[in-house]
Order: C-alpha cells, then sequence, then structure tokens
C-alpha cells in the first residue's frame, strides 16, 4: 500500500478515535468487550503511527488481529509460508508417550527450553535421560555442554567444519534421525486427527486448553491402539476354537463403535484377514 494512503488511513483512524473520546467525556460508557476491544484498536493504531513516522515495518508485540490481539507474526522461513500465526509448541515424545513442555504465542527460541525439559525428566524418572534426539537448531555451545557434563548424547553433527580425519558413526545418525522424525509425526497426527489443527477458540486460556486436549487424545489414541491388540489377541485364541459367532459378535461392536469416532481398526486388520480366508464376512450371520 502506498504511504499516502497509509497516511490518509492512519488521520481517518485518529478522527474517528477523537469522536469516541468526545462521546465518553460526555458521561457515555462501553460495555466491558467493547472497551477491551477500543483498547486493542489504540494500540494498534500506536504501533501503526510508530511504524509510519520511523519507516520501518517492525514494532516489538506487534498486533494481527484485533479479535485476538496475544497472537503474534513468527516468522518461520518456510517456502510458501515465511510468517505463521498462533501457538509455538515443544513437544517431547518419551516411551510412545507426548508431552506438552511449552506452548506460548509469542516467538521463542526452542533452544533456550532443552534444560528445563531435562530437568523435569529428571524430576519425574530420577536420572538423566541417556540420550536427546532433538532438532539441529537445539545444538548450540550452552546445550552441547550442559548435556556433556550430565552424560546425555546430543544426537547431531558437531558445531563448526569437521575435524581433518574424523569419521562419524553414519549408521548411528540415521537411526537418530529415523527416530527422531516422530516428534514429527506426532504433530501431523495431532494437527489432522486430533484437532489441533482447527483451533477456534478467540481467547488465550481457551485456545491454550483445545492444544492441551490434542495432545491428550494423542495419548489417548495410544491406550486405544494398546486395548485394540489385546482384544485382537483375544479373538485370535476365540478363533483357534472355532467360537466364530463370539468372534463376529465383538467385531460387529467394536468396528462399529470406533468407527462412529473416527478411529483406525488397524490392529483388527490380522483378524479380519482370517475371516477373509474363511470366506466370512463381519456382517455375514452365523448360526
Amino acid at each position: 500500500m502506498p504511504r499516502k494512503a497509509i497516511g490518509k488511513q492512519l488521520a481517518y483512524l485518529r478522527r474517528d478515535l477523537d469522536a469516541i473520546d468526545g462521546k465518553l467525556s460526555l458521561g457515555k460508557n462501553l460495555p466491558p468487550r467493547q472497551t477491551e476491544r477500543l483498547g486493542t484498536i489504540r494500540a494498534v493504531y500506536e504501533q501503526q503511527k510508530y511504524m509510519y513516522d520511523n519507516r520501518t515495518h517492525s514494532v516489538p508485540d506487534r498486533i494481527v488481529s484485533v479479535s485476538q490481539p496475544f497472537v503474534r507474526p513468527i516468522v518461520r522461513g518456510k517456502a510458501g509460508k515465511p510468517v505463521e500465526f498462533g501457538a509455538k509448541l515443544d513437544i517431547s515424545v518419551v516411551d510412545g508417550w507426548t508431552r506438552l513442555e511449552c506452548c506460548s504465542f509469542d516467538a521463542y527460541h526452542e533452544a533456550g527450553n532443552l534444560r528445563e525439559m531435562a530437568e523435569r525428566f529428571r524430576a519425574r524418572e530420577g536420572h538423566y535421560p541417556s540420550r536427546i534426539l532433538a532438532d539441529k537448531i537445539y545444538r548450540n555451545r550452552e546445550n552441547l555442554s550442559y548435556c556433556k557434563a550430565h552424560g546425555i548424547r546430543l544426537s547431531g553433527p558437531a558445531l563448526g567444519r569437521p575435524k581433518k580425519g574424523e569419521t562419524r558413526d553414519k549408521a548411528q545418525d540415521y537411526r537418530d534421525e529415523c527416530e527422531r522424525v516422530e516428534v514429527e509425526r506426532r504433530f501431523t497426527l495431532a494437527k489432522r486427527k486430533c484437532g489441533m489443527g482447527l483451533v477456534t477458540a478467540k481467547l488465550r486460556e481457551t485456545a491454550a486448553h483445545v492444544i492441551a486436549m490434542s495432545v491428550l487424545v494423542l495419548n489417548l489414541r495410544k491406550i486405544q491402539r494398546a486395548l485394540l491388540r489385546m482384544l485382537a489377541y483375544l479373538l485370535e485364541i476365540l478363533a483357534q476354537n472355532k467360537n466364530w459367532a463370539l468372534v463376529q459378535w465383538i467385531l460387529v461392536n467394536t468396528m462399529s463403535t470406533s468407527s462412529q469416532k473416527g478411529a483406525d481398526n488397524v490392529e483388527m486388520a490380522p483378524l479380519l484377514t482370517t475371516l477373509q480366508k474363511r470366506k466370512i464376512s463381519p456382517s455375514t450371520k452365523i448360526s
């Protein structure tokens, strides 16, 4: 937008704010929600006026949404999406369980949270983790020194140029990277299956609660898969005894319940294959 047009819009906004101030000085009152919204608009005007006067495009704690003034632009540098808006998360995955370590609507450097996460792990388990499979951004001098002092192996290459004659265990690096991808998979699963990608809450507290509930559902899915494995094992025992009527009844009820909840029937696949070999469908009546 041309600078001249921005100056005109700021003048129009200043005129409207002065008119509102004149009404308020006469004893008029606004509802609490409108008063809060008016304060947000004043803050937006001050920020835009500062950028206009100083010929800059950045300002601390920039407001990008009038309805959600706590949301901040976060520069990610991704192709097609250089700037993102919303909460920034840190999660950890230990033995398949997902834990929400940090949730903030302000931009922050992830590497600064590694020590706190390691100390929280020690408080829970009684010892430090033997290894931490983290992104390269966590590998700074402070974190490397901290991990070395506590006997923690931090995955990834060393800082700086490789030393002459240095040989790295490429197989170990490959295994670490394959296991670290589990964290990225949890983010994808939370966004596509657990509602983290559809946060429509307008308040800071409710939005944070929706994100926390998405992480909770991730862990509930793990429990559900364990129960389905146990059920599949019991059904295999019944199938060996040729108790097909009971097997069919359990399958029909389990599949209908899980389909209503949008769950996957991956654990039931082996038993379904057995039924198909016997040319029996879960919907077929067996006498």
